[in-house]
């Protein structure tokens, strides 16, 4: 994905920080990339960075306003559609990861061409994808599973990819997500690809490679979650990863846009295994990335070494304090 920085980040309204995970998500992994955000009166996020208008933002010399807001769905918001527009007709190419085409949004298409400006959709496979065979590949991988959707899945991955190249380890990030791809430049939006075609389109997003090397693949959603299961079954049989490790937040307890109880780690990683068994008979959980940023530090600390204690795997907060021991067990 060939993608002009910096970055103006538009956050919209959205309604609490997760919400905004794709701004921020390329906010904590590419700051250099980012100029500023852009938030409506609304909003309830914040990213960490400068507020900009459109106008400050290209005298900063911003070249692409990228849409950091998720929602159920990936609908765009009608009430945005005249931003876009301006931002288009001041000089900056769009970037998106919503599901809603923005160049079918005519007032949207027309301005771009008016302007000789990009509309970049990071939500939009590019296929022909094959049906997935199952078959044994060569090399490792490693898929990061959750008790619910965004509790830390990408950013245990990206943590655990640089730890394995801090080693000189042979390791790939293998995004399957916007946020992800928007980070990375490259990718499968998985959610995006049809069922019949998801899991060979993970396959193919990690192909055979050299024995010691590791591709690292982006989980999505949660095998308990009622809206996303499908898309986490799909990457968990394309990926058949020797390793999972299993990414929980333990202030949640109900799943993210559903009135459903938040899965038991336990339960995930059970039903993780017996799945993952079909394309790899091998696979074991590695480890436990807990999301503690709900937590000072002494609760984090005590949260961490009580689950270490219950499931005897390695647990740790890739943010707060990196992720050696879970990459210490999966070279084991």
């Amino acid at each position: 994905m060939d993608l002009e920085t910096p970055y103006l980040v538009f956050v919209g309204d959205a309604k609490d920080a997760l919400a905004a995970k794709t701004g921020q998500g390329v906010v904590d992994w590419r700051p250099e990339a980012v100029v500023g955000q852009l938030r409506l009166p609304e909003c309830r996020a914040d990213l960490g960075v400068a507020d900009m208008s459109i106008r400050q933002a290209v005298a900063a010399g911003a070249r692409t306003l990228l849409i950091g807001v998720v929602n159920p769905g990936g609908v765009l918001p009608k009430h945005w559609q005249g931003l876009i527009v301006e931002a288009l007709e001041a000089g900056l190419h769009v970037a998106s990861g919503l599901h809603t085409a923005l160049e079918g949004v005519p007032a949207i298409d027309e301005a771009a061409r008016r302007s000789n400006r990009q509309l970049v959709e990071a939500r939009r496979p590019v296929g022909p994808f094959p049906v997935a065979s199952g078959r044994k590949r060569t090399g490792k991988r490693l898929l990061t599973v959750g008790t619910d959707c965004s509790v830390g899945k990408k950013y245990a991955a990206l943590a655990i990819v640089r730890e394995l190249v801090a080693r000189n380890v042979a390791a790939d990030f293998r995004a399957t997500g916007q946020t992800g791809i928007l980070i990375a430049g490259s990718g499968i939006p998985i959610d995006a690809v049809v069922a019949d075609f998801a899991a060979g389109a993970v396959e193919a997003l990690s192909p055979d490679n050299d024995p010691g090397h590791w591709d690292v693949v982006e989980g999505q959603g949660s095998l308990f979650h009622p809206s996303f299961a499908g898309v986490s079954l799909a990457l968990l049989h394309g990926s058949q990863p020797d390793a999972v490790v299993v990414c929980h937040e333990p202030t949640r307890t109900t799943m993210r846009n559903v009135d459903v109880p938040i899965a038991d780690i336990d339960a995930v990683i059970e039903q993780t295994i017996a799945l993952g068994r079909l394309t790899n008979p091998a696979v074991r959980c590695v480890g436990i990335a807990l999301n503690t940023s709900e937590l000072d530090a002494a609760s984090a600390s005590h949260t961490i070494e009580q689950a270490h204690r219950r499931f005897g795997v390695p647990v740790c907060d890739p943010v707060r304090h990196g992720v050696e021991a879970i990459v210490d067990e999966m070279l084991a």
